[in-house]
């Protein structure tokens, strides 16, 4: 019987594309358990080395001072207590890691008992509550996570009661849940397993750390979720490939990333294997998304639930993925974060010194394919006032999407002058029913109405519609990209395209749509935006903020005209204080319809005047 489960294992794997993939065996998964604490992240031996090198890289021992300033903050606290936020213990649980990370490395790094008081505090506090809320499960992976790392890392100084209370805890409220969920007890599996997104990652990580930190003392756990969880995170690693970005946005790929960098180096340090699962298509290039999908004004490109305005932060599983890969690129792009913002304990655990050869110069335009399609352009790396544009383009059903196939958003300056909002409430009422006619979509930012796209006859795009860039142009003078938005738009129009371009040797951006309405219907072209709008007497808008100007001019049709509007909602929802819409309205559209907006930011010598329209088949 088990050898007819291995191959049927083997056979799903081929199926998908992971063949490299091998699950284990439960009965030999810990033949290679490193039997000694602490065996997860970071050893003894790994540690001294870390010292060791501190003693002449400024880098690492501004990281540990980081660190040991942030358990400063922690020492002399309450304990995490108990207490849902809606309907979640996430903020608990993020809390209690956050506390246990940070004291317990304090603590091997400088001996202080007070870090070890501190960090065997929470944990004992959070082994005390009732439960991990298993209902939402991303909190008992966290606390699990959490609570095993302290357990391991801080094993030598706990006496046998203590480590009995919180390994009973770790079991009680993580792994024996964690048994139900990969077809264990009740045979209850939980619906993260056979996910392709972040609670994939988080869920799966979050029980390997745990059920490793017991393993030599509760052995069933390990050998029921290791091989659990080793056949179940592919389904979510290849959402990676083949180019490395995540379809849920930014925001969800720096969540998803770093589960992933827990559970394959808890698998790696304590098993002395990854199973294969570093060979997953696309998660070799994962480490290139947060480089290219940052602007030059330090924000992301929000798409997806993704905060909107966020900052690139710094990203210690980058250090992991540049690590595991050998990749200087990944790294050098972390330091650069790291040089203006904080440091956190897995930077320590996963430390790669600064590069020091240069590196090959980076290309302008990326693209990141996948079921969501990313491509963004710019005009230098190193000028944080440089030109900037990213478009997405994919599919409206994926998880945590908004209707916003075709966006944009676009940095000059040193502003973000075309943005998208981002997420609201996650406890709005219906923020999660998003099929046709989903009450997701009657909330502002995100449905259509918010987003840098067009509405045909008032309504958001499709939520069951697809797009994909049809012609692409990368390098040169005038780079440009062209993605079909026809499914997103019918019945309306037979077709709509959407064409975006770097024009004038990359000084101001074209976006271009094309239509062909079938029934007469107005036709809204909307920009969301921070500047201050004025409409200017000859047709042009222009746009100010932080001191900066950005010229809008409406190349076709010739009729319309721009008007400037509040994008600003009441209460449930994010009221977007301040934020504006530039709109151009057409009541009337049928038939073939193009609208060309030239964006041109004003530079030193000014701006870049109307630029020649052709269509977009002459592209």
């Amino acid at each position: 019987m088990r050898t007819r489960i291995i191959l049927a294992l083997v056979v799903v794997m081929a199926a998908i594309g992971l063949a490299d993939v091998t699950v284990p065996d439960a009965e030999n998964v810990l033949k290679t358990l490193d039997r000694g604490h602490p065996r997860l992240f970071l050893k003894d031996a790994d540690l001294a080395a870390l010292k060791e090198r501190a003693k002449t890289d400024p880098v690492l021992q501004k990281c540990v001072n980081d660190v040991i300033r942030q358990a400063d903050r922690y020492v002399g606290r309450d304990p995490v207590e108990y207490r849902l936020i809606g309907p979640r213990l996430l903020q608990v649980s993020r809390d209690c890691l956050n506390r246990v990370l940070a004291c317990s490395l304090a603590y091997r790094w400088t001996g202080e008992e007070k870090y070890a008081r501190t960090a065997l505090a929470n944990m004992e506090a959070a082994c005390a509550f009732k439960d991990w809320h298993p209902s939402h499960y991303l909190d008992t992976a966290e606390m699990t996570n959490a609570v095993g790392i302290g357990y391991d890392w801080l094993y030598a100084t706990m006496d046998e009661t203590t480590r009995q209370r919180i390994r009973e805890g770790i079991i009680r409220h993580g792994l024996e849940e964690g048994l139900k969920c990969y077809g264990g007890v009740n045979d209850r599996k939980h619906w993260f397993v056979g996910s392709a997104f972040n609670w994939n990652e988080v869920c799966n990580g979050g029980m390997i750390v745990g059920a490793l930190a017991v393993a030599e003392t509760d052995r069933k756990y390990a050998r029921q979720i290791i091989p659990g969880a080793v056949e179940s995170l592919p389904r979510a690693l290849k959402t990676y490939a083949p180019d490395g970005a995540w379809g849920e946005g930014p925001g969800y790929w720096h969540y998803a990333t770093q589960y992933t960098a827990y559970g394959i180096a808890a698998l790696r340090t304590a098993l002395g294997t990854d199973f294969g699962l570093l060979d997953v298509e696309g998660l070799s290039k994962a480490g290139l998304a947060p480089i290219y999908l940052t602007g030059p004004t330090g924000m992301i490109l929000s798409y997806a639930d993704c905060g909107g305005k966020s900052r690139r932060r710094p990203m210690p599983c980058m250090f992991w993925l540049a690590r595991v890969y050998d990749d200087p690129v990944i790294a050098d792009a972390e330091h650069a974060v790291l040089a203006k913002g904080s440091a956190g304990p897995e930077h320590v655990i996963w430390y790669v010194p600064p590069v020091k050869s240069p590196l090959p110069a980076r290309p302008l335009d990326k693209l990141f394919r996948g079921d969501v399609e990313v491509l963004t352009f710019r005009s230098a790396w190193e000028d944080p006032e440089a030109l900037f544009v990213g478009v997405k383009a994919g599919y409206n059903q994926v998880n945590h999407g908004h209707l916003d196939l075709g966006n944009f958003e676009l940095d000059a300056l040193g502003v973000r002058w075309a943005l998208d909002l981002g997420s609201d409430d996650y406890n709005l009422p219906g923020y999660w029913s998003g099929g046709k006619g989903g009450k997701r979509w009657s909330y502002y930012r995100l449905n259509s109405e918010s987003h840098n796209v067009p509405l045909l006859a008032g309504r958001s795009q499709d939520p069951l519609a697809k797009s994909a860039f049809t012609k692409i142009r990368t390098g040169g003078e005038a780079p440009f990209v062209i993605v079909d938005l026809s499914q997103a738009y019918r019945p309306e129009a037979a077709s709509t395209h959407r064409g975006v371009a770097m024009v004038a040797n990359r000084k101001a951006v074209l976006i271009q749509d094309e239509f062909e309405i079938a029934e007469s219907c107005p036709l809204v072209w909307g920009m969301t935006t921070e500047a201050e709008i004025s409409i200017e007497s000859d047709g042009s808008a222009r746009l100010r903020q932080q001191g900066k100007e950005l010229v809008a001019r409406l190349l076709a049709p010739d009729q319309a005209r721009f008007v400037a509007e509040s994008a600003e909602q009441e209460p449930p929802q994010r009221t977007n204080k301040g934020v504006r819409r530039l709109v151009v309205r057409t009541q009337a559209a049928k038939g073939p319809m193009r609208i060309a907006v030239l964006l041109s930011p004003v530079w030193p010598d000014g701006a870049v005047g109307p630029v020649r329209v052709r269509s977009l088949a002459a592209w």
